[in-house]
This record gives structure tokens, C-alpha cells and sequence, in this order.
């Protein structure tokens, strides 16, 4: 197993495609400009030294060099072995609504984007937790399975939108009914599950789903995101609104919070429900009820003993580098009475 430290630095990479074409177009100007000033085999007659070939091997060791000193300063490490790592904490899933009400920009920039928000400042505050993901709206789809990689998290976080949930609507019942598959019922770690939803919801089953939740032990934590008095829902074409979301009588639908739905869910696990439109209320809520739910020690496997292997890469890079101070481009007369390449005197 490896990983790299310092990804950024691959960028530097473009610098020897870049490189490799100034060479290029440096010898075709130079083949231009011989044509001009008189008979190419007549001016290779007046420099009989000068090897074309050594202009390519020293191109190729300035390439090279070069390649080897930015993949060290990219650092890559090496995991000698493989060790079990016990840590303490719960497993705790976010489930995320991403139907098109979740469009409505009643709260900046919009109640999808505030839930992300949300999620990824609630991740910021775990310490061992494992962490999965869910989006819903007519239907249920599972983004991230439990896991302690909150990095990859937050990247699956912010890709989730309402087209990546092809049934329409909003059913909590799926969301929670999909949650209770991501835990192991024969795994003692708590659970706690923390839905952010504006609370429309098409379906009457989610406080039967909470009650088979809460059999398997899951707490479920509610935030409402978006505000009573609501808002339309944008339709939106690069970023610009062309109108909105219509019923059919042909009328602006105005999507609003429903706190009472939220709530009951919650007390059905003897959870809560808190505001969402309030970032530091969430976190202090959310912070103190970790606290008073107890850890329990799992075990994780991971790679371990990462060891740095940049000073071989930039060791080989100025060694490959110092090898081109001392090539000269004239030709060396040993190959030369060889006469390998068929060469012309």
C-alpha cells in the first residue's frame, strides 16, 4: 500500500510536455533558420562535431531528473504492515434529502446546500466515529457505506443532488428503512442516525419505520432545514432561474418547513429535533448529545508504519541531473570511429 503526501505538486508534471515541445520547435527554428543561411550539408561539414543525438539523451536526462524531483516533493509513502486499530466511538449515519424541494433558497444558498454544510461541520466535530451516508427523496440510495475516511466523505457529500435519486417525492420511511441495513444488528456500537430534511414527506410510514429503528437500537436525531413561511422552488438552466416549479393548476408551489413531522420521528427513538438554519445551534446540539450517548470500543484495520520515500526520487533526479552538467553535445570520438548510427563524415 502507498499513499501520496504532497498531491499538488503533480502539477508540476505539465512542465515536461512543455519542455518536450520548446525542444522541438528549438530545433525545427534551427533547421529553419540553416535552410536560410545556406546548404544543410555544407554547415554540418562546417561543425562535424555537433551530434544531434546527444541534444536528445541530454533532453531526456533534464526530462528525467526533473520527473524524479517533483515525485519527491510529492512525497510518496510506503505502508510496511497492516494493523488493528481499536478505537472508541458510535456509528452514526446522515441521511440527506435531496428532493427538489430541497432546491427552495428560502435559507442561503438554498436548503440542499445548507444541509451539506451542515453535515460536513458535524463531521468536523467527530473524533473515531464511523460515518455513513444516504440520500433520499422518493426512494432511498446509499452514497457511502460506514466508514472513518471523513476526507472521502465530504468529497461524496458535495456531489450529492436531486438527480442522483431517480424516484421523485419525499418518503423519510425509506431513508430510515435503508439506515437500519447499514448497521450490524449483532454489533453493540451505538447507533445514531441524523436526518436533514425540510420534513415534507409523501409517505405516513416514517414513524412506523422509526419504531422498527429504535428496536435495532438506532437513536435518530432530526434537523429541519428551510423556514415556515417557505418558499418556491427554481428552475434553474447554467446557474440562471428560467422559472419556477408548478402544480397542476398551473400554480407556483410553495414548499415549506414541516417541523411537526421531524419531530415526531425524533421522539419515536427518544431523539430531538433541532433547527437547521441555525449552524452553531446544530453543532451544540449535535456535540452535546454525543456526549451523552456512550462510546463503545471497535476495532479498525488500516495500513500503518507509512515511510517516506522522497529522497531516493531526489536523489536520483540531481544524480541524473548531474550526469547532463558533464554530457556535451560534440560528439565522442569513440563512437564516432564506431560509426553506430551510419553517420557521414
Amino acid at each position: 500500500m502507498y499513499e501520496l503526501e504532497e498531491k499538488g505538486y503533480f502539477y508540476l508534471l505539465l512542465v515536461i510536455p512543455a519542455l518536450t515541445v520548446l525542444f522541438l520547435y528549438i530545433q525545427y527554428w534551427k533547421k529553419k533558420k540553416q535552410r536560410e543561411f545556406g546548404d544543410l550539408d555544407l554547415i554540418k561539414k562546417l561543425s562535424p562535431e555537433k551530434s544531434v543525438l546527444k541534444s536528445v539523451i541530454k533532453l531526456i536526462l533534464v526530462l528525467l531528473g526533473l520527473t524524479f524531483l517533483i515525485i519527491g516533493l510529492i512525497n510518496p509513502k510506503i505502508g510496511t504492515k497492516l494493523e488493528t486499530v481499536k478505537r472508541e466511538g458510535i456509528d452514526i449515519v446522515f441521511a440527506v434529502d435531496v428532493s427538489k424541494s430541497m432546491l427552495a433558497e428560502d435559507v442561503a444558498p438554498n436548503r440542499l446546500e445548507k444541509s451539506k454544510q451542515l453535515v460536513s461541520q458535524i463531521i468536523n466535530q467527530l473524533g473515531s466515529d464511523r460515518i455513513g451516508i444516504i440520500a433520499y427523496s422518493g426512494s432511498a440510495f446509499p452514497v457511502l457505506p460506514i466508514t472513518t475516511d471523513y476526507g472521502v466523505a465530504k468529497m461524496f457529500l458535495q456531489s450529492m443532488n436531486p438527480g442522483m435519486v431517480s424516484s421523485q417525492g419525499t418518503s423519510i420511511d425509506e431513508a430510515i428503512n435503508l439506515a437500519s441495513t447499514f448497521v450490524d444488528k449483532k454489533d453493540k456500537t451505538n447507533k445514531l442516525l441524523i436526518i436533514i430534511s425540510d420534513g415534507e414527506d409523501h409517505s405516513d410510514n416514517a414513524e412506523n419505520a422509526a419504531e422498527e429503528a429504535k428496536k435495532l437500537g438506532i437513536k435518530i436525531i432530526t434537523i429541519g432545514v428551510g423556514t415556515e413561511k417557505g418558499g418556491p422552488i427554481p428552475l434553474k438552466k447554467n446557474g440562471v432561474v428560467e422559472s419556477f416549479q408548478r402544480d397542476q393548476n398551473d400554480e407556483v408551489v410553495i414548499t415549506k418547513r414541516n417541523a411537526e413531522v421531524l419531530t415526531k420521528i425524533a421522539k419515536s427513538t427518544k431523539g430531538g429535533y433541532v433547527d437547521g438554519n441555525s449552524t452553531k445551534t446544530v453543532i451544540d446540539y449535535i456535540k452535546n448529545a454525543l456526549e451523552n450517548i456512550e462510546k463503545t470500543e471497535f476495532e479498525s484495520t488500516q495500513m500503518a508504519n507509512f515511510q517516506s520515500q522522497f529522497q531516493w526520487f531526489l536523489a536520483f533526479g540531481f544524480l541524473v541531473l548531474f550526469i547532463d552538467l558533464f554530457l556535451f553535445e560534440k560528439k565522442t570520438k569513440w563512437v564516432k570511429k564506431m560509426n553506430l548510427f551510419n553517420e557521414k563524415e
